[in-house]
Formats: structure tokens, sequence, C-alpha cells
């Protein structure tokens, strides 16, 4: 492996929750649920490749990468199986997971997330767009543009997942958005519905609804759990 994660550890449940944050965050998006998580759980909070505190590396910069890194992780940490929650990127990184590993995951929480682009509403998705192509115009010259290409690319490029592939995933699932997220609600309605048997809740808030309303959404993923 060509990374070490950043991480927090929290807790001493006999069960495994590993929490992913989403896109130019870190692990500290997660503030209002670790606390929470781990008076039941054994709490993984991680910085993804590239983000907060742990390395970019060599490795390709994608979604597909960063459930490659999850499984070293997990290997590493001799985790055999754990629940797992994402955020937005994080959430794509927990499916991409489930659907490559479905022996590692107990439970899947989906929070915000996406199949593709095109399940974020325009006014949010069209000036990513605008600025990852103008970040890959200047990464030539700029090491600075260069990242924030990458970091755009991972919103304009993946995860790229058809509702068709869903189907195969086995883990018991909980899909849950904010009522005004960014990600259309016909989309998080779509990722529930191919999902067998999942479990819809919508939350009265934005995309950032774990921030926002910590309590609300605490209470929802641990009845879930």
């Amino acid at each position: 492996m060509d990374i070490q994660h950043y991480y927090i550890e929290k807790g001493q449940g006999e069960e495994t929750i590993i929490l992913l944050h989403g896109n130019g965050e870190d692990c500290t998006y997660f503030v209002g649920q670790i606390d929470e998580f781990a008076r039941r759980y054994h709490v993984y909070a991680i910085d993804t490749r590239g983000h907060g505190r742990t390395p970019r590396g060599n490795a390709p910069f994608t979604i597909r990468q960063f459930a490659d890194d999850l499984l070293e992780f997990m290997d590493l940490h001799h985790i055999a199986k754990a629940h797992i929650l994402g955020f937005s990127d994080g959430g794509n990184i927990a499916m991409i997971f489930a659907l490559r590993h479905p022996e590692r995951v107990d439970r899947l929480i989906l929070n915000g997330a996406n199949l593709n682009a095109r399940g974020v509403k325009f006014l949010t998705q069209f000036p990513i767009e605008v600025g990852y192509r103008i970040a890959r115009l200047s990464a030539r010259w700029s090491a600075k543009a260069k990242a924030n290409a990458e970091m755009l690319g991972l919103m304009v490029n993946d995860p790229n997942v058809a509702p068709s592939e869903l189907a195969a995933i086995r883990a018991r699932t909980l899909v849950i958005a904010g009522t005004h997220d960014m990600i259309k609600d016909a989309h998080t309605r779509l990722i529930a519905r191919s999902i067998p048997n999942a479990e819809l809740v919508l939350i009265d808030g934005s995309h950032f609804i774990a921030n926002e309303k910590p309590e609300e959404f605490n209470r929802a993923v641990l009845a879930f759990l």
C-alpha cells in the first residue's frame, strides 16, 4: 500500500462502524456522530486518500481506488466485517465497496450518495463541471490546479454505477438524505428502489444533515443498526 490513512478511532463495541466523509473534507465531518456511535460501536472515521491528513500517494484518484484503499485499511486493522456509513463521495465509496466485497459489509448506510453526475441538481453540478474544465486546462502548469482537477473530477467522472448493478448489494441498506439535498430526490429514491429491501429516510435539511441535524440523523442510523 502506498499510503497510510489518518483516522480517528473510538469506542470498544464488539461491532465496528467505519465512517467515510465526502469530497474535499476529512474525518472531522463526523464530529456529531463519533462520540454517539462510540457508545455502542468500535468507530473508525477515516481520511480518504488525498484528503485531510492522508497523503495522496501515487495510485489513481478515483472512487474505485478509494474502495480498494478501504479494503487494505480493513485488512491492516484486522476488521473482518463492518457497518459502513458513507456521506456523499464517501457514500459512493461505500456503494462500490459493498458491490466488490459483500462479505466485508455488515450493514450499509448511504447518505447523499449518487450513481453519476446526472444525479446532482443542475445548479450544484454546473459550476463543478466548469471548475473541473478550467482546472484541467491549468493543470499542466500548476500543481494546485492539478490537485483541484482531481478533486472535482471525482464529482464529474465518478462513480458511474448503473441502477441495475445495485441489485447485487447483499447488505441491509439504509439510504438517507436531506429533503433539500443537492442530490435529486428522484435519484435518491432510485438508489433506494434499486437496492433489495433498502430503507429510505429523508430528514428536513440540505446535503449536510449529519452536521445540521446530528441528533435526528444519529437516531435514524442507530435505529437502523
